[in-house]
């Protein structure tokens, strides 16, 4: 909290810090005065800048820019670690002149990182109805509030009123691919449908072409939009690495540099999260004697269990929160590693940036991100046979390398006992259909899909994991209006793994999400002895889980449609001894098939490892393939509009192949590798003058 009485005037300096030397610093300008504290910054010399402003301030209370100095001071005294001091010069900065901008936006930030959420929200908004007149440095400053305001409410699951300031900000300018990219994953996460709704001068096109690559993938099942998005996505977002500063060190190495090959692993999630639960057994099975395994985490400054286990199973651990992308790189090619992993992707808290120094010979993208980078940095992809046919390879800018199984599982991990069915909110007999993904990935057609099975199974529930209140309660609303009474959605409150994944022994049928289908949330489920049907599409989140059913043993379970989803649900929620049966099975299994069968990926693992290297020392390391995505881009967008993104299989390379037939007799195309080839049909009738009909 903000401390007005003298005792925290954050002018009153240490004057034992004051230098030997001291310079007349009342009588300073304020440039000499800037100047030198940036001298004394930019050596990490923050108390002498602490206390050469102090004294300046002291001398000069009545200075025209004594405002502009106590905003300086309070970066100094936030850099020198006293953050209570640094928001009372804020205040005082805002004392002395009230339309400072730049203060009300940082005072919040030092508001927010001290846990005064409510009084951070009061000073953006504050600014926010401050700023009435429009001219540049309004508007900028309006739009940054906004930003912050929705930043921190979504933190909070304020979803509706962080929503509501994104639009606030996108109808100022549509400009904003970080509003848009945020307003859409609220959007998902509220089930507010459609997702994509364009309003006012905010259109559809905007909105799709700035969603991110993970909000897409929960949207349409169309792969080649989603790696044309990710192609842009990193174009726009991810600050290229200028050659004059990107490290080098590796580049002249050839052959091997150490007598064990050196595995780098980059990642926020390496703690209690869906990636960490998933591959601390990974970490631990990793063959020391042949492998070096160094984590380079970049999440949450938090210490848990999970986290434990992967800091133990790992050679060297480093924290690289407060690095620059450049000091990263740097630190990982001084670390000389062979193969860098990305276990992030385009996902919170990435630090994609740091691949695009190309610190290591190679760069893999794996389990964190369920789809391909589209960067020009990332050389191979990690998948299995069933999430990428060969046939589908043209689909991902990397080179796609297979596991027997894509997905990893910790076999070690830690169960809670089971509760009751009604301590969990659930009746006693009847069938429990559940779906603990994310409110995230539900969408419209989905969740009419469940009310219709709900309503030919008599007495059966759906239990979902729970959103905000809100999400929840518009969730027994859309029940209401589909005929079904809305205490036949259970929701499942969020409680630590071991009791989380205990509880699934109450559930009977897991029906999961499409287009993006469960993953990690599926092996629990099936870990637990819970059968999970599932869709299987086109794109890589699509077709996760059919990989995990498969390793399961149980691939009858994926289906090609809609309609089969239904009916497959409605059978086995009918007929009890065919799901025991499969519940029996999965117990039988679990301790020998290739799901859980974590010592046999990592040796595959490690032999994909031994094959990169060897490719990289031959020469023959994959170039991603960019090729024409700004041109699929632009298809996908309209294709979206069209609402042909999500049509029968089979149709993907015709629309894709007509709309590029369309563009190359307007402005020519150079062939590719993917849909614009000579075997191309929309190709071949192009030469041969035959060109597809013009959309209305």
């Amino acid at each position: 909290m903000l401390d007005d009485s003298a005792a925290s005037d954050p002018s009153k300096a240490d004057s034992s810090l004051i230098p030997d030397a001291a310079l007349p610093i009342a009588r300073m300008s304020v440039g000499e005065l800037f100047g030198h504290a940036e001298t004394y910054g930019g050596v990490g010399d923050w108390a002498r800048c602490v206390v050469l402003y102090g004294a300046w301030i002291e001398g000069n209370p009545d200075h025209p820019l004594l405002h502009a100095v106590y905003f300086n001071y309070a970066v100094a005294l936030k850099a020198f670690g006293q953050s209570a001091l640094a928001a009372n010069a804020l205040a005082c900065c805002l004392k002395s002149s009230p339309e400072f901008s730049p203060a009300y936006i940082n005072l919040g930030r030092l508001l927010e990182d001290d846990g005064y959420v409510g009084e951070a929200v009061g000073q953006w908004l504050t600014l926010v109805d401050q700023l009435e007149r429009v001219n540049g440095n309004t508007v900028k400053y309006k739009l940054l509030a906004l930003h912050q305001l929705a930043r921190v409410l979504e933190a909070h699951t304020k979803d509706s009123a962080a929503e509501d300031a994104l639009r606030q900000s996108l109808e100022i300018s549509t400009s904003q691919p970080e509003a848009i990219q945020h307003l859409i994953a609220l959007r998902q996460r509220q089930c507010r449908w459609p997702v994509v709704q364009p309003w006012g001068d905010v259109k559809y096109e905007t909105l799709i072409a700035g969603i991110s690559p993970l909000s897409l993938a929960n949207l349409l099942d169309d792969p080649v939009f989603q790696l044309a998005r990710a192609y842009r996505y990193n174009k726009d977002t991810i600050a290229p690495a200028s050659p004059c500063s990107a490290p080098h060190a590796w580049s002249v190495a050839r052959g091997r540099r150490h007598e064990r090959l050196r595995i780098g692993y980059v990642s926020s999630d390496l703690r209690e999260h869906a990636v960490g639960f998933a591959m601390t057994d990974v970490f631990e099975q990793h063959d020391k004697s042949r492998f070096e395994v160094f984590a380079y985490y970049c999440g949450i400054k938090r210490s848990d269990p999970t986290q434990l286990r992967i800091r133990a199973a790992t050679e060297a651990w480093l924290d690289i929160n407060g690095m620059s992308d450049e000091a990263v790189a740097a630190r990982i090619v001084d670390d000389g590693i062979d193969i860098l992993v990305d276990l992030n992707g385009y996902t919170k808290d990435a630090r994609t940036r740091v691949f695009a120094f190309r610190p290591a010979p190679v760069a893999v993208n794996w389990f964190g991100f369920p789809g391909t980078m589209g960067s020009p940095y990332h050389h191979y992809l990690i998948a299995d046979d069933v999430i990428v046919a060969p046939e589908d390879e043209i689909f991902y800018s990397e080179k796609v390398v297979r596991l027997p199984c894509y997905q990893p599982n910790d076999r070690k991990r830690v169960v809670a006992e089971p509760a009751s069915r009604a301590s969990d909110g659930l009746p006693e007999s009847g069938i429990v259909y559940c779906c603990l993904n994310g409110t995230q990935k539900f969408t419209p057609e989905l969740f009419h899909a469940w009310m219709a099975i709900l309503a030919r199974v008599e007495g059966s529930v759906l239990w979902l994991l729970s959103g905000t209140s809100d999400t929840d309660a518009e969730l027994r609303k859309a029940a209401a209006k589909a005929g079904i009474a809305a205490e036949r959605l259970v929701f499942a409150p969020k409680m630590p793994n071991p009791c989380h994944v205990a509880r699934y022994a109450n559930a009977d049928l897991f029906l999961d999400t499409f287009p993006y289908g469960a993953h990690t949330t599926a092996a629990d489920a099936l870990w637990m002895a819970v059968p999970v049907l599932t869709i299987s599409g086109r794109g890589f989140a699509s077709r996760v889980c059919s990989s995990v059913l498969k390793a399961a043993n149980l691939a009858e379970l994926t289906v090609p449609d809609i309609q089969t989803y239904i009916e497959t649900a409605v059978q086995l929620g009918s007929d009890g001894n065919r799901l025991s049966k499969l519940k029996t099975r999965l117990v039988e299994g679990r301790n020998t098939c290739l799901l859980f069968d974590t010592p046999r990926l990592v040796r595959e693992l490690e032999r994909l490892y031994q094959t990169m290297w060897s490719e990289f020392e031959a020469g023959n390391r994959p170039i991603p393939d960019l090729t024409n995505l700004d041109t699929y881009h632009e298809i996908g967008v309209e294709l979206a509009k069209r609402g042909a993104a999500n049509a029968r299989r089979g149709s993907l390379e015709a629309d894709y192949g007509e709309e590029l037939a369309l563009r190359n007799w307007q402005r020519p195309i150079a062939t590719d590798e993917r849909l614009w080839s000579e075997s191309n049909k929309s190709f071949n009738r192009l030469l041969t003058g035959t060109l597809p009909a013009v959309p209305a």
